[in-house]
C-alpha cells in the first residue's frame, strides 16, 4: 500500500456494508420511509421529526424485535423503547432527575473518573489505545456514582464495562451477544435494590425486577456506552487534526473552542445513525403524498447533520465561529419535541472534563479511518507531554494506518456473517412481537406502532 495507492481488496469493506445494510432493510418491511432524502430534504424532516404522530416506538416495527435482541434484557422497560404514555413519562421524569447535579460537581467526578483510567498508562513511553476501550472503566464509575451516589468498585466496574461492551459489540455486529455476561450484572443490581442500596426513587410505574432492568438499560447500557463512544470520537478527531488539537491544549480553558470541537464532532459523527420512529396516525409529506398510520420513519442523523453546510465532509470547528447550534441542521440529542436525549445537559460538560483530562497529559495521533459506527474502537496513540519519550513516530503511524486497512476488510466480512446470524435468531425469538402480544393493554398504554434507535 505505498504511495497512497489502495489495495486490490479496497471495494470489499463498501460492498459487505452495503449488503449488510440491505439485510436490515428487508427485515423493516416495505412501508419504510428514510428522511431526509432526494425528493423531501431537511424541512420535512424537521417536521415529521417533530410532528405528534411520530411517536411510536416498538409495537408493531421489523427491527423491534432485532433491536430488542440486541438490548436484552429488559428493553420493554427501557426509556428509548417505552411506548407513548404515563410510564414513558414517569421513566423520563425519574431519569431526568437521576442525572440532575451541579455543573462543578459532574464535571469534577467525570475528571476523577477519567484521570483514574489514564493514571494507569505509562508516563514514560507511547500507548497503542483503542480509545473507546480505553474510556468505558472511566464511564463506567461516572455511572455507577450516578445512581449509587459512592465510589465504584473494582468488581462492579467491571460487571458494567463488560456488559456495555458485550451490547455495542452485538449493535455493531463486530460479536455476538453473551446473555450470561449481562445476567451477571442483572443480579449485581437485583441484589443492591432488593437491599434498598438505590438512593433514588425509581419509576412506580415499574415492578422491582422492572426497575433492575431499567437501571441496567438507561444507565449501565446506554449511558456507559453513549459516553464511551462521543468520547471516543473527539480524541479521534483531534488526533488526527493536530492543529485543532495543538489550540486546545495551548488554551485548555477555551470553552468556546472545545465546544466547537464537540458541535463538529456531534455534527459528522453523530452517535445515533438511525431514530426509528412508527406513525400512529397519518402525516403528511407534501401536497401530494401522506405517511399512512403503521409506517416505519426512519430519520438520518448523518444525512440530516450534511445539509446546509459548506463542505459538510469536511472536519471544521472554526465554521460554528459563525454559526449557530441551535439554527443549524444540527440536532446531536435528538428534537426537543420527539424524545430527546435525557443526557443533553450532561454529556458537554463531562466530555469537556475528558478531553482536558487528556490533553492535559498526552498528544494524540493516529493514521486510521475515522467513521460513524466507528467498529474500530478508536486506535490512537497517546504521546506523554514532558520529556521526549525517544519513540520513532513515524513506524508506529504506518503499523496503525496498515492495521486498519487490514482489519477493516476481515472485519466487514464478519460484520456480515454475524449480523445475518442474529437476524435470523432475533426473528425467530420474536421478542418484542411476543411481549406484545401478551402484555394487557394496562402495562403498555397508548401503544400503535415503534421502532428504535440504530
Amino acid at each position: 500500500m505505498s504511495g497512497g495507492r489502495k489495495p486490490d481488496t479496497w471495494w470489499l469493506p463498501r460492498g459487505v456494508v452495503a449488503l449488510r445494510v440491505r439485510i436490515f432493510e428487508k427485515v423493516n418491511g416495505d412501508r419504510a420511509v428514510t428522511l431526509p432524502n432526494a425528493t423531501h430534504g431537511p424541512e420535512v424532516f424537521e417536521r415529521v421529526y417533530a410532528h405528534p404522530a411520530a411517536d411510536g416506538r416498538s409495537a408493531g416495527a421489523g427491527l423491534s424485535d432485532l433491536f430488542w435482541y440486541w438490548l436484552s434484557p429488559g428493553p420493554e422497560v427501557h426509556q428509548e423503547h417505552l411506548e407513548p404514555g404515563p410510564r414513558y413519562e414517569d421513566v423520563a421524569a425519574t431519569t431526568r432527575r437521576m442525572l440532575a447535579g451541579g455543573s462543578e460537581e459532574l464535571t469534577a467526578a467525570a475528571g476523577r473518573a477519567v484521570a483514574g483510567v489514564l493514571d494507569r498508562l505509562p508516563e514514560d513511553r507511547i500507548s497503542l489505545v483503542r480509545l473507546r476501550d480505553l474510556v468505558m472503566p472511566a464511564w463506567a464509575e461516572f455511572c455507577y456514582e450516578l445512581v449509587f451516589r459512592e465510589p465504584c468498585p473494582p468488581h462492579a466496574r467491571k460487571l458494567i464495562t463488560d456488559h456495555a461492551a458485550d451490547v455495542i459489540n452485538a449493535l455493531k455486529c463486530t460479536g455476538l451477544r453473551h446473555p450470561r455476561r449481562r445476567a451477571r450484572l442483572t443480579a449485581y443490581l437485583r441484589e443492591r435494590l432488593t437491599a434498598g442500596e438505590v438512593p433514588h426513587r425509581l419509576p412506580e410505574s415499574l415492578s422491582p425486577e422492572e426497575q433492575v432492568f431499567y437501571l441496567q438499560g438507561t444507565f449501565f447500557n446506554t449511558a456507559v456506552v453513549q459516553l464511551s463512544e462521543a468520547t471516543a470520537h473527539v480524541l479521534l478527531a483531534l488526533a488526527r487534526h493536530p492543529g485543532v488539537q495543538a489550540r486546545l491544549a495551548d488554551d485548555p480553558d477555551d470553552d468556546r473552542s472545545l465546544t466547537h470541537v464537540l458541535d463538529e464532532t456531534m455534527r459528522l459523527y453523530p452517535l445515533f445513525g438511525i431514530a426509528h420512529r412508527i406513525t400512529t396516525d397519518e402525516i403528511p409529506l407534501d401536497e401530494h403524498t401522506t405517511l399512512p398510520a403503521g409506517s416505519v420513519v426512519c430519520f438520518s442523523y448523518p444525512d440530516y447533520h450534511a445539509t446546509g453546510y459548506d463542505r459538510p465532509d469536511v472536519f471544521d470547528p472554526d465554521r460554528w465561529t459563525s454559526l449557530s447550534a441551535r439554527d443549524a441542521h444540527h440536532i446531536p440529542f435528538g428534537v426537543a419535541a420527539n424524545r430527546p436525549c435525557p443526557a443533553w445537559r450532561l454529556s458537554p460538560l463531562v466530555l469537556r472534563a475528558a478531553v482536558r483530562e487528556f490533553l492535559r497529559r498526552f498528544r494524540l495521533d493516529s493514521t486510521v479511518s475515522h467513521t460513524r459506527s466507528i467498529p474500530h474502537r478508536a486506535p490512537c496513540l497517546l504521546i506523554p507531554r514532558g520529556p521526549d519519550p525517544g519513540t520513532r513516530l513515524a513506524p508506529l503511524r504506518t503499523f496503525l494506518r496498515v492495521r486498519d486497512g487490514v482489519e477493516d476488510v476481515t472485519r466487514g466480512v464478519r460484520q456480515l456473517v454475524l449480523g445475518t446470524v442474529m437476524v435470523l435468531h432475533a426473528r425467530r425469538q420474536r421478542l418484542a412481537g411476543r411481549y406484545f402480544e401478551r402484555t394487557p393493554p394496562d402495562r403498555c398504554p397508548v401503544v400503535h406502532t415503534g421502532g428504535d434507535n440504530g
